[in-house]
């Protein structure tokens, strides 16, 4: 039964919206600028589909590509239409991939209880002793090939299989080591039961091709298929829609804005949409009305992305729903000498006009390196600053406890996180249990090392309260599979052990407030998001696979790649470092001024400036790392600048 929320949400639409979310059978393509509304079109389309089908069982599938996008996605659709949770299952891409590889990745040799290996340090170890396997296998493998993990990713993003490689190379003899390497380092995942993110595409589109009656299944549970951010698809990802869809489903909803591809680096390109187009002859609707920007930020963005030549035919230019309120909503500053003037002057001028608002604020650049720099002005006037960036791990002891015991608990011959269990405990309690104590014991028995781990601490443990979390693991893990109410315990555990005594300041508590927290919210997501398919190794999939970092407090100013800033919205932005060799890059000043790597620098800026609600701060400086620096094209393509160079084969990048 549709809410109020759902019929107000539906009221909101506007005609073309409306006409979207009615889409029915067949493929759509909804070309979406920024700000046009375009997530509460896909949801009311979902609820719309799902609320007059209500008797009917198929289900729809909802593929973005953050998680944050998809657990928003899923709470308005739960909130529009509730008690229908069953029936969708919105997640990304790799989450879906993950999915079908814990129910069918037998059938290509993949145990269900696979780990997602996320973390660069985790995955060289990996390559390191492929090449070490292969080396004995072939004496042509150097260790040279220890900085194979870019190729065999981009091999995997091309979906290339090891036995596929070697011929991919100009250079046959670099083609025959790093396809030595690449077998290795297949062979050494599977010896850990683990796949990297890569490997959820690539083995989910061999499940796909090689079993097309599994595709066929897939596609008569999904009834429709709806794709957010189609235009960031990679080769992989489309490759795997298209083995999905067969011949004859065509039930397909893309949502796309071919101004805001900035992941061509990571495989995204402006062709994927012309491929959907010819593949799929989908109709096609626009919406090209921003209800987010004031209009003086509307006309700059559009002047900017008229440059670009790799767009859709006939394709709109964005339209302004707000009305001018007068204000000097886009500001130009600059005369500042170097970066440390910019970001200081930039700093006085948030302290000056937002100083009561600073968590309405962002500071935009297009690389790490000036955040760096505006940072420490930030702490220079004690001001809280943050540079938001993908946090892959937990670092507290008790997350890392919690969190082995769990690994340990679903994989019970992992040594490695019996180790890390082992380290992580003995920071918490001072007790010493010996790895190879466990490793060994248990060869002798008919144990597993959680088992014995637990068997061993509860007899050197007289402490009565840690006992009870101990038999807790041996009640819920090593007898069942209720995790959960063993990490309630290990966390009621925790606290209390914190307030009688530990020091919650000393290094084994550092970040536990703020990690605990996010703990809760992705427990919560992933419950919203698995249902009923909440168990052990997909709880522990999704958590390898989810960001840890914590939600920014309200008093904060984040600072932001351009990259990281995508999808998001905010009050006031401030767009740091405006010139050539930085925004545009130098590399790709040395593609030339019509090459695609100009492009994708000028939907860089677009993304960068379309993020404002009320205002957007342009500046630059003269010089940057003691080289002078000129202007950034794109503030004369704005109409911001009247004139600026644009090139200078003397500079040099810094």
């Amino acid at each position: 039964m549709k809410t109020n929320d759902f019929k107000n949400a539906w009221n909101g639409l506007s005609p073309i919206q409306k006409e979207a979310a009615l889409w029915d059978e067949g493929s759509l393509l909804v070309i979406a600028g920024p700000g046009s509304g375009k997530t509460r079109v896909l949801t009311c389309r979902i609820a719309y589909l799902i609320e007059k089908t209500e008797n009917e069982r198929f289900r729809i599938l909802g593929l973005t590509f953050t998680n944050k996008a998809a657990d928003e996605m899923r709470n308005r659709v739960n909130t529009f239409i509730p008690g229908n949770e069953d029936r969708i299952f919105l997640c990304t891409f790799h989450s879906f991939c993950a999915d079908v590889l814990r129910q069918h990745g037998v059938h290509l040799g993949i145990n269900p209880n696979f780990s997602i290996y996320s973390q660069e340090s985790d995955l060289q170890a990996v390559v390191d002793e492929a090449v070490q396997e292969a080396a004995d296998k072939f004496d042509y493998v150097t260790d040279n090939e220890r900085k194979a993990l870019p190729v065999i990713q981009r091999l995997k993003t091309s979906l290339i299989f090891p036995e596929e490689a070697e011929k991919t190379f100009s250079d046959i003899s670099l083609g025959r080591r790093f396809a030595a390497v690449y077998a290795a380092y297949e062979n050494q995942l599977s010896k850990r039961n683990a796949l990297d993110f890569n490997s959820l595409l690539v083995y989910t589109y061999k499940l796909f091709t090689k079993y097309p009656a599994l595709a066929k299944r897939y596609r008569t549970v999904y009834k429709y298929i709806c794709i957010d951010e189609f235009q960031d698809t990679t080769e992989a990802q489309y490759k795997i829609i298209k083995a999905l869809a067969g011949n004859e489903f065509h039930n397909i909803f893309v949502v796309a804005d071919d101004d805001q591809i900035i992941y061509q680096w990571n495989g995204a390109s402006y062709k994927r949409i012309e491929q959907f187009t010819q593949e799929f002859s989908p109709k096609i609707i626009q919406l090209p009305l921003n209800y987010r920007c004031p209009p003086e930020i509307v006309s700059i963005a559009n002047n900017l992305i008229r440059y670009n030549f790799q767009r859709s035919k006939n394709k709109q230019p964005i339209q302004a729903f707000r009305l001018s309120n007068g204000g000097n909503n886009v500001r130009l500053l600059s005369g500042f000498p170097n970066e440390d003037a910019e970001a200081e002057e930039i700093v006085k001028d948030i302290m000056s006009n937002h100083i009561k608002e600073y968590g309405t604020v962002v500071v935009l650049a297009r690389n790490r390196k000036l955040l760096l720099t505006i940072q420490r002005s930030f702490d220079a006037h004690s001001i809280s600053a943050i540079i938001a960036q993908r946090k892959n791990s937990f670092e507290s002891t008790p997350l890392i406890w919690i969190q082995s015991v769990l690994f340990l608990a679903n994989d019970r011959q992992d040594q490695k996180q019996l180790i890390t269990l082992c380290g992580s405990f003995e920071k918490l309690t001072n007790l010493v249990i010996s790895s190879d104590e466990v490793i060994s014991q248990a060869d002798l028995s008919n144990h597993d090392l959680l088992q014995h781990w637990t068997n061993i601490a509860i007899q050197k443990i007289s402490d009565g309260k840690m006992k009870t979390v101990l038999h807790s693991i041996n009640k819920n893990l090593v007898n069942s599979r209720d995790f959960l109410a063993f990490c309630k315990d290990a966390f009621d555990w925790v606290e209390k052990e914190s307030q009688q005594g530990f020091d919650q300041y000393s290094k084994t508590f550092t970040h536990y407030e703020e990690e605990k927290d996010v703990w809760d919210e992705l427990v919560r997501d992933i419950k919203g998001s698995l249902r009923e398919n909440l168990t052990l190794d997909a709880f522990l999939q999704e958590i390898q696979m989810r960001s840890k970092e914590a939600t920014p407090k309200k008093d904060v100013v984040l600072l932001m790649t351009i990259h990281g800033a995508k999808g998001k919205e905010f009050n006031h932005v401030y767009l740091i470092g405006m010139v050539e060799d930085e925004l545009p890059s130098f590399q790709s000043k040395q593609k030339g001024a019509d090459s695609p790597e100009m492009e994708e620098e000028r939907r860089n800026c677009f993304v960068a400036i379309t993020r404002a609600l009320e205002t957007l701060t342009l500046s630059y400086a003269d010089s940057y790392k003691g080289w002078p620096k000129n202007p950034s094209r794109f503030l004369s393509e704005m109409g911001i600048l009247v004139e600026s160079k644009t090139e200078n084969d003397e500079e040099l990048p810094f």
